[in-house]
């Protein structure tokens, strides 16, 4: 009886880390593209924001709870819910719905949610390497974008913007490595892993 009680509640879904941080990362590359100066804040980061880095993430932070990883629910529902409101404070004043919102409550913004990852970057400490440094750039990266907006300083922005492609590009490699070491069913692609949680 035993036997069959662990056969039938063992979890035999698809796992949705690669999905959720193609999500991420994607999006971070695109609108940091756009704080580095190389093109204007546009419908396209916007559209990513809302449908792939906001909505996809939630996808995967919810299937994330169903195999038990608190982790990866917490981060990719949260992350998923940052690129959403982000879309909302740059929309809704467009339709007037709202005041357009200030440099020094956005550089607040930036900050809790700077602080929110450095306490998550905490928790990669038990998980790898390839986790790891992407939590540490995008802590930087979130205090970076605050510092901008603080002081009105575009060149920290520029700065950020640079940082965040950083950022952006190690989540797309870390959600490659998670994918096709799946595939694979080896290391294929290696993450400096520290356990085998992720």
């Amino acid at each position: 009886m035993k036997e069959i009680n662990e056969l039938v509640l063992r979890d035999s879904s698809a796992n949705p880390g690669p999905l959720g941080l193609f999500a991420f990362g994607t999006t971070t590359v695109l609108l940091n593209l756009h704080n580095a100066g190389f093109f204007e804040l546009n419908s396209m980061i916007l559209a990513m924001g809302i449908f792939y880095g906001g909505t996809a993430q939630v996808i995967a932070g919810i299937l994330e709870s169903k195999k038990n990883n608190t982790f990866g629910m917490t981060a990719f529902i949260s992350y998923g819910f940052f690129w959403l409101t982000l879309v909302g404070l740059i929309v809704m004043p467009k339709f007037g719905w709202v005041a357009a919102t200030s440099k020094p409550a956005m550089a607040a913004y930036l900050t809790v949610w700077g602080i929110f990852t450095a306490l998550l970057f905490i928790g990669t400490l038990r998980l790898n390497r390839a986790l790891q440094f992407v939590f540490a750039t995008l802590t930087i990266l979130f205090f970076l974008l605050a510092a901008g907006d603080a002081t009105g300083n575009e060149t920290i922005t520029h700065i950020a913007g640079y940082e965040g492609l950083i950022c952006g590009a190690s989540a797309i490699y870390t959600g490659t490595a998670v994918l096709l070491n799946d595939v694979y069913g080896r290391n294929f692609w290696p993450v400096g892993t520290v356990t085998n949680n992720y």
